[in-house]
């Protein structure tokens, strides 16, 4: 049986906008998430609006399907996805 290793880049584009819509869905789907990762650029003067997740996920395959269908209906945010299969 093979093992299916999924990595879901998500860039959400207004931060403070979309990123409480975006952590409900992540919330929802605690248990899909093995390993997250957010990104943003962050000085002493500026803290971007915008910032990339990249989340890999575990678990059952349409567990993984819902938590993707999800981030890709919130508005201000891009979704996509890497497949690995061993």
């Amino acid at each position: 049986m093979s093992k299916e290793t999924r990595i879901l880049g998500v860039l959400i584009t207004d931060r403070k906008k979309e990123a409480g819509k975006v952590q409900t869905v992540l919330t929802k789907y605690g248990c899909s998430i093995k390993t997250r990762l957010g990104l943003h650029e962050v000085t002493d003067d500026v803290c971007s609006t915008s910032g990339l997740l990249l989340l890999e996920l575990t678990g059952d395959v349409s567990e993984m399907d819902k938590l993707e269908k999800e981030l890709i209906a919130v508005d201000g945010a891009q979704t996509q996805k890497m497949v690995f299969v061993d």
